[in-house]
């Protein structure tokens, strides 16, 4: 007799694996609803590309739920947020160069 489906048959049990940043509440209240529509329209307005508007739209979404403990509170930049003020010094200090001009040459 074959014991395909019988009792203890085997069955492999899988275990749920916990989300990688663990669990946080949802917003029943939809406390931060407004700034999460807003980055949806902007989303849609540049046809899926995360514009730097839309990035700042996400920085407001996710600061929103830190404030109302609906996330654990973590610093920008583990998020995958630059601080805009020391990259915009870092670019403002390096020198401009252009490629388009051909270099003037020193042969006489």
């Amino acid at each position: 007799m074959s014991t395909f489906g019988g009792p203890g048959g085997r069955q492999i049990v899988s275990k749920p694996s916990p989300p990688e940043r663990g669990s946080f509440p949802l917003d029943h209240d939809a406390e931060c609803q407004p700034i999460m529509k807003q980055y949806l329209r902007c989303i849609r307005s540049f046809r899926g590309v995360n514009d730097d508007e839309c990035r700042h739209l996400s920085k407001s979404y996710l600061q929103c739920r830190m404030d109302r403990n609906l996330m654990a509170p973590d610093s920008m930049k583990n998020l995958g947020f630059q601080d805009l003020s020391k990259s915009a010094a870092t670019t403002a200090e390096k020198p401009a160069t252009s490629t388009d001009e051909p270099k003037a040459s020193t042969k006489k």
